[in-house]
């Protein structure tokens, strides 16, 4: 691995570009320079030949909380500029026309969900689970969310996920069609390399084909949720009862929501 400041390790093993979020002790949390640099590479691996896979997971325990919003000036920080920075990383996983493989190595919360769902193929430990906490901090879906998850298990369930924030362990987002593998903690590794190894043997220009034609039928509104969910989060970001979410947070204490 190449450690950077940035918060991600990356690594090309044969022809698969490993890209790890590395802050582990904040669950993956993302700040602003990780965004950047994950972006950064995701855009890079187009014109690299030699990548023929890309992976995308998390050190420690989590795959990725969200965004980093454990500080007290959390509110200060998350703005508008923070949903652009998730819409464009979401995006370049989406647009490379490489494979992308989420290694969801365990929770993925807030935007660390959209992230995981961008992914072209997601394969779970049986310990991990998903949760789009959104609305548990005064907010709405961003990333791509809203159009991600109503295509991975439709209107119903992602009312559920959206406004509920509930959390979904790894059986049942495999069941649901949000993930698209899972196995046993101890197997993950494994499975997981094999899967990269298969993506790696196979035909680039069939795979990158079939990918831009899967995404354009399943998500050709992302563009228009990209656009609501920003005006939306610019809309609540303002308000008390996200700056109430966000304190809350930070003092680990249930918010008090008044609807202001």
């Amino acid at each position: 691995m190449t450690p950077t400041s940035t918060g991600v390790d990356v690594r090309l093993e044969g022809a698969a570009l490993w890209l790890t979020l590395q802050r582990p002790e904040q669950y993956n949390a993302l700040t602003g320079e990780m965004v950047a640099a994950l972006t950064a590479e995701l855009r890079g691996a187009q014109a690299r030949e030699e990548v023929r896979v890309v992976v995308l997971t998390g050190a420690g325990r989590a795959f990725c909380a969200g965004a980093d919003l454990g500080g007290q000036d959390a509110h200060d920080n998350y703005d508008g500029g923070s949903v652009d920075g998730a819409n464009a990383l979401v995006r370049a996983v989406l647009e490379l026309d490489t494979p992308v493989v989420c290694g969801l190595n365990g929770v993925a919360a807030g935007v660390g969900v959209p992230l995981a769902l961008a992914c072209d193929l997601v394969v779970a430990t049986a310990s991990a689970s998903l949760t789009l906490a959104f609305t548990g901090i005064g907010l709405m879906p961003d990333g791509g969310a809203s159009a991600l998850v109503v295509a991975a298990v439709g209107r119903a369930r992602a009312m559920r996920l959206a406004l509920l924030s509930e959390r979904v362990g790894a059986e049942e987002a495999h069941a649901a069609g949000l993930v698209s593998h899972v196995a046993a903690d101890a197997d993950h590794a494994g499975v997981l390399a094999e899967l990269v190894a298969r993506l790696a043997a196979g035909p680039p220009l069939a795979q990158a084909a079939t990918k831009r034609a899967v995404n354009a039928a399943a998500l050709d509104g992302l563009e228009a949720a990209f656009a609501r969910e920003r005006a939306g989060q610019a809309v609540l970001l303002r308000t008390a009862d996200a700056a109430e979410g966000m304190r809350a947070f930070a003092e680990r204490r249930p918010p008090v929501f008044r609807g202001e």
